[in-house]
């Protein structure tokens, strides 16, 4: 089928809330995409975060076909191995307390909410201005942006958006704060580290309060800084983290990982989902985790992140910045840009906003794969 045909599908029959670039894409490997004309593109987005592993990475293919031809889905009113042995080793790799599978970004931010309101009832959920948590009702609410946020409105009641400042963030958590959540590094808005201050001084407030301490891993999680996670890098130890994006391996999983605090908040009956944690994307997931947690990988890719940030100083780019392989600059046009990338020079990238672009290539990238990417960035800057 021609791409225009599908364009006219899309036209006809899908909701417009996208706006694709005109290209199909059929096949990729390791750092590597291939539209349908066979034209080769070097992908330094990685599904937004999602192939850390890279496109279809020989363990999680094998993974996948062998489980699916024995168990698809028997739903969280039964065992299934695979399940149980990724809340096991995401418990024991993180904060030590237990997990709860859902199958996206948002869910989990949901599950992430509904448990700290169920820890201090009623309690206000606190978040900072740049931040992104998601798209359905309560993560949206605490998403302060006001294009996403307004053509929704009323939101859920009980959220306060702060600046990103330790004097705001202070001010705001009081007796009736239940959570504040954070991103270790903010993703959609541009790549931009939260200063280590103001991590500190989230982790006091809720302390003296009794709230929760939620880190949104979404995007920062499963090796994309160069450690397993973000907050591994950071002073500060959350009550409580939410993963998706890369933990699948190109799979759709979410997870609520919490200490041991918060382990025990909820009872049966509080929060579920028909799919979450299913023997087929668990077993993904478990393959995906072998690979993503190799301290040799992870070593590589604060290496490769220095490298590639170094490069991209060199060629005289503004506010070059971010941790590992999650790595932003700011450039005019970043929309412009993005798009002359793709198709002058077959590099995917992605523009958070008119002037920022980000970097997110898979977690096995090579050097010289970095090198050819910054080679083609130059060729259009």
């Amino acid at each position: 089928m021609s791409l225009t045909a599908l364009q006219a599908i899309e036209s006809d029959h899908l909701i417009p809330n996208y706006a694709r670039q005109p290209v199909e894409f059929v096949r990729g490997e390791g750092a590597r995409l291939w539209d349908a004309e066979g034209t080769e593109y070097l992908d330094f987005l990685a599904g937004i975060s999602v192939l850390n592993v890279g496109h279809c990475h020989p363990a999680v293919v094998g993974a996948v076909r062998e489980q699916v031809g024995r168990l698809t889905h028997v739903s969280n009113l039964f065992y299934s191995e695979p399940a149980m042995g990724l809340a096991r080793r995401l418990a024991e790799r993180s904060l030590g307390g237990k997990v709860l599978f859902v199958n996206s970004g948002t869910e989990a931010n949901e599950a992430a909410l509904k448990l700290a309101r169920k820890a201090k009832p009623r309690g206000e959920i606190v978040s900072v201005h740049g931040g992104f948590h998601g798209r359905t009702y309560g993560s949206l609410s605490a998403t302060p942006q006001e294009s996403k946020q307004a053509p929704f409105a009323p939101l859920v009641p009980g959220f306060v958006a702060i600046e990103p400042t330790v004097a705001a963030l202070e001010a705001a958590v009081g007796e009736g704060t239940a959570a504040v959540i954070l991103e270790p590094i903010q993703g959609e808005s541009g790549v931009h580290p939260l200063p280590d201050e103001l991590l500190l001084a989230a982790r006091a407030a809720c302390d003296r309060v009794g709230a929760a301490l939620v880190f949104d891993e979404i995007q920062t999680g499963m090796g994309r800084t160069g450690t397993l996670w973000a907050y591994e890098q950071t002073p500060v130890v959350p009550d409580a983290l939410t993963s998706a994006k890369g933990l699948g391996g190109g799979l759709p999983i979410g997870a609520l990982v919490t200490g041991p605090r918060l382990a025990d908040v909820f009872a049966p009956g509080d929060h579920g989902s028909t799919f979450a944690g299913g023997p087929l994307i668990a077993a993904a997931a478990n393959a995906a985790f072998d690979v993503l947690s190799d301290q040799a990988l992870l070593a590589r890719v604060r290496e490769l992140g220095e490298r590639l940030r170094a490069a991209l100083e060199d060629l005289g780019l503004a506010n070059v910045r971010g941790r590992g392989l999650m790595v932003g600059f700011d450039v005019a046009d970043a929309p412009v840009v993005a798009r002359r990338l793709l198709f002058e020079q077959r590099l995917i990238v992605n523009a958070t906003g008119p002037t920022e672009l980000r970097l997110l290539p898979p977690l096995i990238v090579g050097e010289a794969e970095i090198d050819d990417a910054v080679r083609r960035l130059a060729a259009v800057l």
